[in-house]
Order: structure tokens, then sequence, then C-alpha cells
């Protein structure tokens, strides 16, 4: 199989509807009757819907153990496609709303990676994010804990939740903590449920890749500069198609973005909303965008070479693709 990488995906969305029926079971809580369709799957109809039936589902993810539960078996399933890296986006937020400390979350995802690792050699890193319409102060938070608790395995911080009410720079001071005083790497979402607008605004932030973006089509002044910088888009095709940011893969503007000069990687977002994998979005490329295997073997290589990992870590991981 060919090496995948992957570096846009929400751990608390990786749970698979089978996955949250059995934490549920394990701490005796009842699931919301609306919370599964009538083929077992998550039911939501728009953005703001599916952001509440992700939250309404995270809430089983109770402690350590079960965030071990939700790495692993995540990381496991990418393996198995052939994955060789991935980066998870946690939330401290959904965690303490589970009442877990934000150790005790971090602990959980750590024995998953790790557990992970020893079995079918992938590689994974953690991204710690913060939830834009949990506000700006909240977000300070989030930067302060990752500073106050380093681990080798957290090398990114970044932003997810509702981008068209809240612009990136309400969290310029956030950003400014995770990457000055933490040390992180940094990324954020933008560009998807918001314009070209909110790209610009991002970059003013102390970021390297952008979540989406793939709005930035819209503006070609914006696209000379993405590709002047060479910031990397983390695209996650199924996912825009299900949350109507484009009606059909014929709409989305994957290729265009490439034909641009702008670096693209291929990612599932939060795989069991959108009935997709990280295997199944490198389909979708060769499928739907006529991506060869050259240019998907590229794909890979934008990843790792974007990856917020180690220097040495990044060399063996690009040795694994190339060989």
């Amino acid at each position: 199989m060919l090496p995948k990488a992957e570096l846009h995906l929400h751990l608390e969305g990786a749970a698979s509807p089978d996955l949250v029926r059995r934490l549920a079971a394990r701490h005796g809580m009842a699931l919301p009757a609306d919370l599964f369709d009538a083929r077992g799957e998550f039911a939501w109809t728009n953005f703001l819907h599916f952001l509440k039936v992700y939250d309404a589902a995270s809430t089983v993810i109770r402690t350590d153990g079960d965030y071990r539960d939700v790495t692993y078996e995540y990381l496991k399933a990418c393996a198995a496609e052939g994955a060789i890296y991935v980066e998870l986006m946690s939330s401290p937020d959904h965690a303490a709303a589970a009442g877990l400390s934000y150790q005790g979350h971090l602990d959980g995802i750590v024995q998953g990676i790790e557990d992970a690792r020893a079995e079918t050699g992938i590689e994974s890193r953690i991204i710690v994010t913060c939830v834009r319409h949990l506000g700006a102060e909240r977000g300070v938070e989030v930067a302060k804990l990752a500073a106050k608790h380093p681990h080798p395995l957290v090398t990114g911080f970044g932003m997810g939740g509702d981008e068209a009410g809240f612009p990136p720079l309400l969290f310029a001071q956030a950003f400014r903590i995770a990457h000055e005083e933490a040390g992180l790497a940094c990324n954020v979402h933008a560009g998807e449920t918001a314009g070209p607008e909110s790209v610009w605004a991002a970059l003013r932030l102390p970021v390297t890749r952008i979540g989406h973006g793939v709005r930035s089509i819209e503006d070609p002044a914006l696209l000379r500069e993405l590709a002047d910088r060479g910031t990397v888009l983390e695209v996650c095709p199924t996912s825009n198609i299900a949350t109507k940011v484009y009606p059909d893969y014929r709409a989305h503007p994957l290729r265009k973005l490439m034909e641009a000069g702008v670096k693209v990687t291929l990612n599932s977002d939060d795989p069991p909303y959108f009935a997709t994998t990280i295997g199944h979005e490198y389909d979708v490329a060769e499928r739907h965008f006529g991506l060869d295997e050259a240019a998907l073997r590229q794909m890979t290589r934008t990843a790792l070479q974007a990856a917020f990992v180690d220097e040495p870590t990044r060399a063996r991981l690009i040795a694994r693709l190339d060989s």
C-alpha cells in the first residue's frame, strides 16, 4: 500500500459510533435518542448541528483509559490502510467537560500512541486545540495548560470550532503563548465555513499550516501569498462535501489549489461523521481528482515535510516513504 500521512484529525471526532456506544455502556450513560440515524451512524444536518452532535458524543470519553482506546483504535485502523504518520488534534475543553484533567487526557492519548506504535509501527503526535466558540479567554487558558504540561509527543497548538463567528485574531494571545512560551508549532482552521478573509487573518498568527483553507481559491492574491510562503493546507475533501462547503467533488478546488502552486495534503477531519477514512481520502484523490501514484506519494511527502516532528523523526518517516 502507498504510505499515507494525515495532519488534520480531531481525536474526539475519531471515535466510531460503535466505540461511542461501548464507552457509554462502560460508564452507564444513556445516549440521546437522536444521536444516531436509522443505520446507527451519527445524525446531523448542518455544520452547527454537527458541532452539537460531536459535543454530545464526546461526553462518553471520560477517563484516561477512554482516551487511550479512542487513540489506539483510530491509529490501528489508519495503519491498516498504510498510514505511517498521523497528527491528532486533542481538545482539553471536551476532556474538562467530561470531568477529566488536562494531564489525565494527555496520559491516555500518549498511552494510545505508544500502544499503537508498538503494535503497528505507526508514528503520531498531538496538537492541543482550543475551541473558538468557548471564547478567547478560554483559548488562553488552554495555551497556558500546554505550556505548563510539556510532553515530547505534544508538538502543536491549533484551534477549531465555529470559524464564522469567531475570527482568528481574537485568539492572538493564545497563539503567542503556545508558540513563544510553549515552543509549539501552530495551525488553525480557516477558509472552511468562512471565506478568504479568514485565511488572511490566520496568516497573521504564527502558523505554518491552515486547516482546510479551501476557500482561498476565491482570492487569487491569497493563492499567490500561500504559494510564496509555502503555507500548507490541510485539505479534507469528503468533509467539505459532507458539510456542504461544496456540493460535490467536481466543485471542490483541490486540483486548482495544486495548480496554483499551493502545498496541499489529504486528511479525514472527523471520519465517522463523514463516512470516510484516510485511505478513502487517497482513493477520492485518485478517483475524483485524477491524481496518480506519483502525485499521491507527493501528498504524503508534503505532509511529512510539514509535520510537527523533530528532524530525526521526519527523516525516518521520509525514509519509510521512499523505501
